[in-house]
């Protein structure tokens, strides 16, 4: 449906809980951006206009930079490095051997 209506081909989805994640209203929400092959000059620069955009002017607010490599320069994580990961946030929800605070048990 939102691809047919917006003629994109993909979306990125943003959610914003809290202040520093660019929450603009008391409550938590989601943006469903759609996308379109070439639709940035660099994919990343989706994120530059979205920081940017306001819905009015006197809203608009002083840019921080984020240092962003380009595309050919960005590293694949491996597979250790996300196993690694994986292994943290097991730990953080104490569901590092599906014990009685594991997520899964709730």
């Amino acid at each position: 449906m939102l691809k047919q209506q917006y003629s994109a081909t993909a979306f990125n989805v943003a959610v914003q809980d809290g202040k520093a994640a660019g929450q603009s209203v008391p409550h938590v929400h989601v943006h469903i951006l759609p996308r379109k092959s070439g639709d940035f000059e660099r994919n990343d620069d989706v994120y530059d206009a979205l920081e940017d955009w306001a819905p009015r002017v006197d809203m608009v607010k002083e840019r921080t930079n984020i240092d962003v490599p380009d595309d050919k320069d960005r590293v694949d994580r491996t597979m250790e490095m996300m196993a690694e990961e994986a292994a943290m946030y097991r730990r953080l929800l104490g569901d590092e051997e599906n014990g009685e605070d594991s997520p899964a048990k709730l």
